[in-house]
């Protein structure tokens, strides 16, 4: 099973992308290789602050005892460091993925990913994105927006990369402790206007496009769920599971019937690393648009 997708899924979804209207996603997966994973970063934390449960490799709840025994301030300020001397990725290398999706005509980004990557990416293609976040806590509701402008909205030449979980130039909007997630989800759910009105269109007309994520990546899962109302063609790129071959074709068959059957949502999975898909989706697209 190396991936669901038929050539029908794949022509509809150019199809969409030529005309504006997928809207992607990006997860950690989209910086591998450049950023380390979070359980790494858990793993070196819970080693140099003396962190005493098991769960080590669990970010959300080593930075939540790192926010306990300081501030809940000073986890943020911690894994921004990681990113101060993070060199880009390479955005002219044929798969990979920041740059492969700032070559698509698209007005929006969506990221819950701190990093500013998908700018950079966007910029290195000579177009002129804006960054925005959600405004999910109260240290961070009145931080300025570009929606606030009078008249702007998101074209292809001018984008928006709209970060979920914050991002790293504003330490306060970030999603990384477990009460952050708990309050993120209590906002998201609780406040019909907590996101733009331009977002909250695209999430609800537009196919989506999620890559970078993997079967147990709670952020997914979450964002799949709060997001069921789409009724379009949505694709996910996911990791396939480990183990052996018996086991990872079980795994694969169950989560493929588990978003199939997400109510009102027509997500199709597709089995492989952020980076083939881009290679694969970069390929299509410039038979698609011919020369």
């Amino acid at each position: 099973m190396p991936n669901t997708l038929e050539e029908r899924d794949w022509e509809l979804l150019l199809r969409r992308i030529k005309d504006g209207k997928c809207t992607p996603f990006l997860g950690a997966g989209a910086c591998a290789g450049v950023l380390p994973l979070g359980s790494e970063i858990a793993k070196e934390w819970a080693q140099k602050y003396d962190y005493p449960l098991k769960d080590s490799g669990d970010l959300a709840r080593v930075a939540q005892f790192l926010a306990v025994e300081y501030d809940p301030l000073f986890p943020k300020e911690e894994i921004l460091a990681w990113f101060k001397n993070a060199t880009p990725p390479n955005f002219k290398e044929p798969d990979e993925p920041h740059g492969v999706l700032a070559d698509l005509p698209l007005p929006i980004y969506m990221t819950t990913n701190y990093d500013d990557f998908m700018v950079q990416a966007l910029k290195s293609r000579y177009r002129d994105p804006k960054q925005e976040l959600c405004r999910w806590n109260a240290l961070i509701k009145d931080y300025p927006s570009i929606f606030e402008e009078p008249g702007f909205t998101p074209t292809p030449a001018n984008p928006v990369v709209f970060h979920l979980h914050g991002h790293d130039k504003v330490p306060e909007s970030l999603v990384l402790t477990e009460d952050d997630y708990l309050g993120f989800l209590a906002s998201i759910s609780g406040q019909q206007d907590l996101l733009p009105s331009r977002i909250r269109q695209a999430l609800a007309v537009d196919s989506l496009l999620f890559i970078g994520y993997s079967l147990a990546d709670w952020n997914f899962r979450v964002l799949i769920r709060g997001l069921r109302t789409v009724g379009r063609l949505s694709v996910a790129v996911l990791l396939p599971p480990a183990g052996p071959k018996p086991a990872r074709k079980k795994a694969q068959r169950y989560m493929t019937r588990y978003y199939q059957q997400i109510e009102k949502m027509d997500l199709r999975v597709y089995w492989g690393t952020a980076r083939k898909f881009s290679a694969e989706l970069r390929q299509r697209w410039e038979i698609f648009i011919g020369p």
